[in-house]
Protein backbone atom coordinates (compact mmCIF):
# COMPACT_ATOMS: atom_id res chain seq x y z
CA UNK A 1 0.00 0.00 0.00
CA UNK A 2 1.60 3.15 -1.04
CA UNK A 3 2.15 5.93 2.17
CA UNK A 4 0.31 8.67 -0.09
CA UNK A 5 -2.55 10.50 1.24
CA UNK A 6 -5.52 10.19 -1.25
CA UNK A 7 -6.87 13.29 -1.37
CA UNK A 8 -3.86 15.62 -1.71
CA UNK A 9 -1.72 12.80 -2.82
CA UNK A 10 1.06 13.60 -0.11
CA UNK A 11 3.73 11.08 -0.20
CA UNK A 12 7.20 10.48 1.60
CA UNK A 13 9.93 12.83 1.19
CA UNK A 14 14.30 11.78 1.05
CA UNK A 15 16.84 13.48 2.54
CA UNK A 16 19.83 12.78 4.91
CA UNK A 17 20.30 11.99 8.81
CA UNK A 18 23.40 14.67 9.09
CA UNK A 19 25.64 13.02 12.33
CA UNK A 20 28.09 15.62 14.14
CA UNK A 21 30.60 14.43 12.20
CA UNK A 22 28.64 15.72 9.01
CA UNK A 23 28.21 12.03 8.24
CA UNK A 24 25.22 11.45 5.88
CA UNK A 25 22.86 8.36 5.61
CA UNK A 26 19.40 8.29 3.88
CA UNK A 27 16.02 9.03 5.51
CA UNK A 28 12.64 9.07 4.41
CA UNK A 29 10.01 11.74 6.04
CA UNK A 30 6.75 10.31 5.94
CA UNK A 31 3.18 12.05 6.00
CA UNK A 32 1.04 11.60 9.21
CA UNK A 33 -1.97 9.36 7.33
CA UNK A 34 -4.79 8.53 9.14
CA UNK A 35 -7.67 5.87 8.22
CA UNK A 36 -10.56 7.88 7.93
CA UNK A 37 -14.45 6.88 7.30
CA UNK A 38 -15.48 9.39 4.60
CA UNK A 39 -18.84 9.25 2.15
CA UNK A 40 -17.96 9.20 -1.28
CA UNK A 41 -20.63 8.96 -3.18
CA UNK A 42 -23.19 8.63 -0.53
CA UNK A 43 -21.75 5.13 0.95
CA UNK A 44 -19.60 5.49 3.85
CA UNK A 45 -15.61 4.33 2.78
CA UNK A 46 -12.09 4.14 4.60
CA UNK A 47 -9.21 6.16 3.23
CA UNK A 48 -6.03 7.52 4.34
CA UNK A 49 -5.92 11.26 4.55
CA UNK A 50 -3.22 13.25 6.10
CA UNK A 51 -3.82 15.16 9.15
CA UNK A 52 -3.43 18.68 7.09
CA UNK A 53 -6.33 17.31 4.43
CA UNK A 54 -8.38 16.44 7.99
CA UNK A 55 -7.67 19.94 9.80
CA UNK A 56 -8.59 22.08 6.82
CA UNK A 57 -11.92 20.20 5.68
CA UNK A 58 -11.11 18.93 2.41
CA UNK A 59 -12.59 15.42 4.04
CA UNK A 60 -16.14 15.64 5.78
CA UNK A 61 -16.24 12.01 7.31
CA UNK A 62 -18.91 10.06 7.59
CA UNK A 63 -21.82 10.10 10.46
CA UNK A 64 -21.68 7.36 12.87
CA UNK A 65 -24.21 4.76 11.68
CA UNK A 66 -24.47 6.12 8.57
CA UNK A 67 -23.83 2.24 6.89
CA UNK A 68 -27.18 1.41 8.95
CA UNK A 69 -29.10 3.99 7.10
CA UNK A 70 -28.89 1.96 3.81
CA UNK A 71 -32.09 2.32 1.88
Amino acid sequence: MARACDICGKGPVTGHNVSHANNRTKRRWYPNLQSVRVLVDGHPRRIRACTQCIKSGKVVKAPRGAALTRS
